[in-house]
Formats: C-alpha cells, sequence, structure tokens
C-alpha cells in the first residue's frame, strides 16, 4: 500500500525540533526504552505518560510517517518522549552502546517471503544491532498479528543471545494483558477479533 504523504511534513517536524534532540535522553540516569516503527504515537506516548521516570524514543525510517507521533508528544508535553528519523540498521551508530532497557517490536512488517525475511525486525542482523545498544539483561518486547513471524521470532531470538521469558499466542486472552498500551493497528485488529501474539525476551551479553 502506497504512504500517503504528510503535508509539510518536514516543517511540522522543525516546529516541535526539541523532540527530535535525544542528547538529553542519554544522560541522567534514567532507564532508556526505544520502540523501532511508532506509526502515529499512540504506544510511545501513552506508555511516556504512564511512566514518567524513564525515558522513551521511537524511531521511524521517514519524516512523513514520524510527524503524527511528534506532534503528538509536543501536544501531550511529554519531557520524557523523543523522537529519530533513521533506519533501524544504523541504530548502533547513533546510540550509546549497553543503553536502552527496553526494546518494543510493535506490529512490525512480517515480511511474508521467505527471501525476504532478513529484512525483519528479529533477523540476525538486526538482533546483533540490538545486543549492542540493549543493557545486558535488558527485555525485547514484541506484538505481532503474524503467527508467521511470531514463530520465527521464538527460534532466532534464543539463537542470538536472548532468553525467552515470556510468551502467548493470544495476548487478550492470557494473564500477560496486565498493563498493556495498544498500539492504533491493535486496536483495530482486536476489534476485528484478531488474536495478538506477545513475547518478551530478555538479553544475556
Amino acid at each position: 500500500m502506497r504512504m500517503r504523504k504528510k503535508k509539510r511534513a518536514e516543517e511540522r517536524i522543525q516546529a516541535c525540533g526539541e523532540y527530535m534532540r535525544i542528547g538529553d535522553m542519554l544522560e541522567g540516569g534514567n532507564p532508556v526504552c526505544l520502540e523501532i516503527g511508532c506509526g502515529k504515537g499512540d504506544f510511545i506516548c501513552e506508555t511516556a505518560l504512564s511512566r514518567p521516570d524513564e525515558n522513551f524514543i521511537a524511531v521511524e525510517r521517514v519524516s512523513a510517517v514520524i510527524v503524527t507521533a511528534v506532534e503528538k508528544a509536543h501536544g501531550m508535553n511529554l519531557p520524557n518522549a523523543r523522537f529519530i528519523t533513521a533506519d533501524a540498521k544504523e541504530l548502533a551508530n547513533i546510540l550509546p552502546h549497553g543503553i536502552i532497557r527496553e526494546l518494543y517490536l510493535n506490529f512490525s512488517d512480517p515480511w511474508p517471503k521467505r527471501y525476504h525475511h532478513h529484512k525483519r525486525l528479529t533477523s540476525p542482523v538486526f538482533l546483533e544491532i540490538y545486543k549492542k545498544i540493549m543493557v545486558p539483561g535488558g527485555a525485547l518486547k514484541l506484538k505481532t498479528d503474524s503467527t508467521d513471524l511470531f514463530g520465527y521470532s521464538l527460534v532466532s531470538l534464543p539463537a542470538h543471545g536472548f532468553k525467552i521469558a515470556r510468551e502467548t499466542r493470544d495476548l487478550y486472552g492470557s494473564e500477560l494483558l496486565g498493563g498493556n498500551v495498544q498500539t492504533e493497528y491493535e486496536k483495530k485488529f482486536v476489534e476485528r477479533g484478531v488474536k495478538i501474539c506477545y513475547l518478551e525476551a530478555v538479553f544475556y551479553k
């Protein structure tokens, strides 16, 4: 599906420029959490609002996608939310190593064709990047409606330094739902009765 262009995306982001500067997020000792692929920002903003003593950074590849999330954080006056426009492959060059305590992969592109599996955000190339930026003992949390991506992740994560701590193929029918913050996609899936898969994996250096 072709992405709609946001009018004046760069100009609108510049108007919220303080939310694109992450330097202060990396200082002061508060835990730092990262969402890769934040969409319209519902998850990152609501999570930052509910956890004011932690810092949250979200990354998207293009400004036309991230502008709505940035404006949402600005409108909510969230001091602990920041955004990066970058490819996830560049994160180890952007963030200090050993800083991310929680990493969120919410409804990432499942890349269903086998010859695209290397593009999955739980493929080995990305897991090696996460291992550089994550705190030992930090958690990777994944939510998806794709049972194929979920099954793939259950195999790839333990094979590359992560231990599966909790998992379910039906988040809304499990005890793991407590404290869950919905994304835009998630709300639509739940309304349609689609089951949500969820896992938490701990990184051990």
